[in-house]
């Protein structure tokens, strides 16, 4: 959420920077509400003066001795239009409130111009692209029945997986390794969290009102949903707290699968499990002083980037366009591992600064020192990485024409110390 004063103060420069995003933002119904919030809050103020002056003057008349009943009816009339108008001020506050919370973030600075992801920079390029003496085979092919939709799709419906033998084992290994990875060598406090959250907790991270249509929501009296990310319960531990500087950073990192509707992606990327209702992410959390976030991405940023390199897996850094920005980041930068099959890049981390924006919406404060007044933290997360998609990179990049998938020394503890998985004799 951008800052209420600030909007206050120049909405006109608030709307020049997002455009930068593609948004033509309308400030009709804003300059409204505002100018009804300013004569209500007057109005207000005249009316407690008067209350006051009469209050008084009851006061004055009850030491003479005089009849005060016409005094105090005439309070008791003010009392009542004081109240008709302070409902009336609390509406539009309210509706103010609301119009803030559909604003996306600014875009910084250093975010470049552009509509869509056609515009995003490429900054870096790590690793090299393997080159096949055979047709390449996508993960679907390469599995041979072990990535399921169609049995998915008999238990649940359709953007949803059934995953089996030695392929399963591959992506529990590599969720183990993300994690031990972070916990260990990048120093992240492993914390474990509910898969459903009330709405106030999606409000804080921004997933609403924007994203209500690409969230699942239960079917209860009080409105649950299933995460979309673990980024949203772990950033929320925080919500209304303030804490003390020495313990910031916080630094977090969770598993957990994420559900998401994908309203608007229909026909996009629906063979195997690219895109679907449910995958899981291992997620990377922080939570620092405001003028140590932009540190803090470049290693949360490196962290991510680690998971690949140890795999060696060849990826790109992207600095995303201002179009094709979240909606609550003020900057991000996109990890995408190379997909043979595709012969592209693809996404597999989002590593994003939101700088105060959900701070301001979870009530996310630090104290600076003892006896000072508390200010906004900053607020940055990321994936480290996508499991599903890190899967697909594997079973892609390291296949051999005979069926084999090579194990990367890193992974091989975690599967009994074999250097590869011969998928072709699992079927």
């Amino acid at each position: 959420m951008l800052d209420p004063k600030s909007f206050r103060q120049n909405p006109q420069a608030v709307a020049d920077a997002l455009k930068k995003r593609g948004m033509d933002l309308d400030l009709s119904q804003y300059t409204a509400l505002e100018n009804d919030r300013r004569n209500l809050q007057l109005e207000t103020e005249n009316l407690q003066r008067l209350r006051k002056e009469a209050s008084t003057e009851i006061g004055a008349a009850r030491a003479r001795g005089e009849d005060i009943q016409e005094l105090v009816d005439g309070v008791q009339h003010v009392g009542s239009q004081l109240n008709a108008i302070q409902n009336e001020f609390r509406k539009v506050r309210d509706e103010l409130a609301a119009f803030l919370l559909t604003i996306p973030n600014i875009p910084d600075e250093s975010v470049p111009d552009g509509m869509d992801e056609e515009d995003n920079e490429v900054i870096a390029e790590v690793g090299e692209i393997p080159n096949f003496n055979f047709e390449v085979k996508d993960h679907v092919d390469v599995a041979q029945g072990l990535i399921d939709t169609d049995l998915a799709s008999k238990l649940t419906g359709s953007r949803f997986s059934v995953i089996k033998g030695p392929v399963a084992r591959l992506h529990r290994a590599l969720t183990q390794f993300m994690l031990d990875t972070h916990v260990q060598q990048h120093g992240y406090e492993e914390i474990y969290v509910p898969y459903i959250v009330h709405r106030d907790s999606m409000e804080g991270t921004g997933q609403l009102p924007k994203f209500e249509d690409d969230l699942f929501r239960l079917d209860t009296e009080q409105p649950y949903y299933l995460i979309p990310t673990a980024e949203v319960p772990v950033t929320n531990i925080h919500r209304d707290e303030i804490l003390s500087l020495n313990e910031l950073p916080k630094k977090y990192v969770a598993h957990t699968p994420c559900f998401r509707s994908e309203a608007g992606s229909y026909g996009k990327d629906t063979r195997g499990i690219f895109r679907q209702h449910q995958f899981e992410k291992v997620e990377l959390v922080h939570i620092v002083e405001p003028s140590k976030s932009w540190q803090a991405l470049d290693e949360l940023l490196s962290h991510a980037e680690q998971i690949l390199k140890l795999l060696d897996l060849p990826y790109r850094l992207v600095t995303l366009c201002g179009g094709d920005l979240g909606f609550s980041a003020s900057k991000t930068i996109d990890i995408e591992v190379w997909i043979p099959s595709q012969n592209r890049y693809r996404e597999v981390s989002s590593c994003s600064n939101f700088l105060d924006f959900q701070a301001r919406r979870a009530h996310i404060r630090y104290r600076p020192q003892v006896g000072q007044a508390p200010e906004l933290a900053h607020t940055l997360n990321g994936s480290g990485l996508a499991v599903g998609r890190t899967l697909i990179a594997l079973l892609e990049n390291l296949q051999d024409v005979n069926g084999r998938i090579y194990i990367p020394e890193v992974l091989s503890g975690y599967l009994g110390g074999i250097d590869h998985i011969n998928l072709s004799s699992e079927n």
